[in-house]
């Protein structure tokens, strides 16, 4: 039987993992943060849901109205990381190929030659990718999940670190094609920026008045960094208590009376993943329930469909998950539950105290 001492002699080796690197988390982090921050104003929290999904290798979709600044987000942190950058402009006439690649024939090798599409970046913006086709959008697909291109029977490894920043407006805009399902259960977390505050909108024409602030953005991180950084990530203890309310969040929005479709296992791992790259970002080593209650929204609440009643008694996908939230019991410390000392320096879920960032 496993027990909590078992769980924080496993966060130990976590700990000693992630300490080892730790200072150079807080010192990339906030370079990031603060380079993505000079052209994002006022939308801190937007910025830190964007790092966590980068660092929890996932997707980001950016909903919102028009001229909000969704590209100018996905471009910000593309250029904040010295990683190779593609765009692409989704338009109905963009076609798969135009994305993944195509094979050409050479006349002077008599032999087809791989060309390269747009996807073969570390970091890809698609900007307004629900205005290309539903047969353009599953060109995402596989490179989204499988960080591959398979064409003509012959499959290419995407670069690692791989991200997909895309941008979208609301599907009652017109002409615009609704994400399918599958393509929105790829995406990590959606957010919406939303209108800036009167004072950030007046500091916004202050400072983007004259000049375009991309031009004077630098990389302030490399492509290594992000990848020491991932690999921290991974390292982030998340106990079974937590493991187990991820389960129970993800398991409620699938027998919910206002939903026709729940979130998927993807979701849980997303979830997951993204809870561990949050406690990452506020200093720890380990997990919380806080962490998972934080994302919970932005990492389900675009995988689910309403029912028809719901959405005439206007309940959004969002309503439902903090409903979610209120229903379900937080998990107490694993010392709380048990009555197990933890050892002199570990926290409730058997880590080091947490780091400031």
């Amino acid at each position: 039987m496993t027990t909590y001492d078992d769980q924080a002699s496993r966060g130990g080796a976590a700990a000693r993992a992630y300490g080892s690197v730790g200072d150079d988390l807080t010192a990339v982090v906030e370079r990031v943060r603060a380079s993505v921050e000079e052209v994002i104003e006022g939308k801190p929290e937007v910025v830190r849901l964007s790092l966590t999904v980068l660092l929890a290798e996932g997707h980001l979709l950016i909903e919102d109205v028009p001229g909000v600044g969704k590209t100018m987000l996905a471009k910000a942190l593309a250029r904040s990381i010295d990683c190779s950058v593609r765009r692409i402009q989704f338009t109905p006439d963009l076609l798969p190929s135009d994305i993944t690649g195509v094979s050409i024939w050479d006349q002077q090798r008599r032999d087809f030659e791989f060309k390269p599409g747009a996807i073969f970046a570390q970091v890809v913006i698609g900007d307004e990718i629900n205005r290309a086709s539903p047969k353009t959008q599953s060109a995402l697909l596989e490179s989204m999940e499988e960080r591959q291109v398979t064409i003509d029977g012959q499959t290419y490894e995407l670069p690692s670190p791989f991200m997909v920043v895309a941008t979208q407006n609301p599907v009652e805009m017109e002409g615009t094609y609704p994400l399918p399902e599958a393509q929105r259960d790829r995406f990590m977390a959606r957010v919406s920026i939303g209108y800036p505050s009167a004072e950030a909108e007046l500091q916004m024409l202050d400072v983007h008045g004259g000049v375009n602030p991309l031009d004077d953005l630098q990389p302030v991180a490399h492509t290594h960094d992000i990848l020491k950084l991932i690999e921290a990530v991974r390292g982030v203890h998340v106990a079974d208590p937590i493991r187990r309310y991820a389960v129970d969040l993800v398991s409620a929005t699938r027998t919910h009376p206002d939903l026709r479709l729940g979130a998927s296992p993807r979701a849980t791992l997303h979830l997951l993943r993204a809870a561990k790259a949050s406690a990452a970002l506020s200093g720890r080593d380990y997990a919380l329930p806080d962490d998972v209650q934080a994302l919970a929204v932005a990492v389900l609440a675009h995988r689910l469909l309403p029912t028809a009643q719901a959405q005439l008694g206007r309940r959004t996908a969002e309503q439902v998950v903090q409903e979610i939230l209120q229903r379900t019991p937080v998990p107490a410390a694993p010392q709380q539950q048990t009555g197990l000392g933890m050892g002199r320096g570990t926290s409730a879920y058997g880590q080091q105290p947490p780091r400031r960032l």
